[in-house]
């Protein structure tokens, strides 16, 4: 479950400069007309804060798993959307400024739900609640990693449109390169874990990200959340935070059952695959 040096400070890097050139291609008046119409932003927050958890509670109460891999399925429907997500929703065509907006608003409110949903599963699944917490400086990360970049690049975008607009095709495609080096780092590093859980906690974990994907898609149009919007919040709905809750399990200060570890960091791997594939279906229906 140990990361290489080589990930742990490299893949942080790209995803910076990556992050860097997707604000490029948005304005601050993207970002201030999320925030003036927030009721996307209430639906995706709702979905991915209250719906999900207990749709993933239902999931794995009914999968005789053991307890260890219940609970680190239930801290990883309670973790905030990954930085990556951003990515998904720019290859999507997706409303990057309300992904952005999804993780930073999911990210600091993940302080709050997810000890919640920490203390309950490990009493429904232990017997026991232990203290989690989740961290400041852990919050900080997400944003210095996904959202300064961006709102630098927004910067660079008001003051250098032409260049902003040379960069879009470039950095779509440096994407692309980005996230399928991502899913072959993850399928190096995990061979062993899906040698072992490959059955039981792949098809969890399989279901459980089509289920992530879906809930912030679906749920979202049927309430008259425009395309793009609603492409965005699938993506920061189904693009977990699973190096987040690694930590949570296996720090010795929290949780420190590195068999917790196991569902996200198969989901590290299964939900890139499962995410690609649904931005090829949203690019296949899209308007030209």
């Amino acid at each position: 479950m140990q990361s290489s040096p080589a990930l742990s400070i490299g893949l942080p890097v790209a995803l910076c400069i990556i992050m860097l050139g997707l604000g490029l291609s948005l304005r601050f008046e993207d970002f201030t007309r999320v925030l003036a119409r927030p009721g996307p932003l209430i639906v995706g927050l709702v979905c991915q804060a209250i719906l999900l958890p207990a749709l993933c509670f239902a999931l794995v109460y009914v999968s005789s798993l053991p307890p260890a891999i219940c609970v680190g399925m239930m801290l990883l429907a309670a973790s905030p959307g990954g930085t990556s997500a951003a990515l998904f929703t720019h290859l999507a065509r997706g409303d990057v400024a309300l992904g952005l907006a999804m993780t930073a608003v999911g990210s600091l409110l993940a302080m709050a739900t997810l000890p919640i949903v920490a203390n309950l599963s490990l009493t429904t699944f232990y017997g026991e609640a232990t203290a989690v917490r989740l961290e400041f400086r852990q919050v900080l990360q997400i944003f210095l990693i996904a959202i300064v970049p961006a709102l630098i690049g927004a910067f660079i975008h008001g003051k250098h449109p032409a260049l902003a607009k040379r960069m879009d095709r470039p950095v779509k495609l440096l994407a692309t390169l980005f996230l399928a080096a991502v899913v072959l780092a993850a399928l190096i590093g995990q061979w062993r874990l899906l040698a072992t859980w490959g059955l039981s906690v792949g098809t969890l974990v399989l279901v459980f990200s089509l289920m992530s994907f879906g809930l912030g898609y679906f749920v979202p149009r049927m309430l008259g959340v425009d395309r793009r919007q609603a492409v965005a919040l699938a993506m920061s709905t189904g693009v977990h935070n699973a190096a987040l809750v690694i930590a949570l399990a296996m720090s010795q200060y929290m949780l420190n059952n590195p068999e917790m570890a196991i569902p996200p960091a198969a989901y590290g791997l299964v939900a890139y695959i499962v995410g690609g594939f649904f931005v090829w279906a949203l690019n296949r229906g899209a308007p030209a």
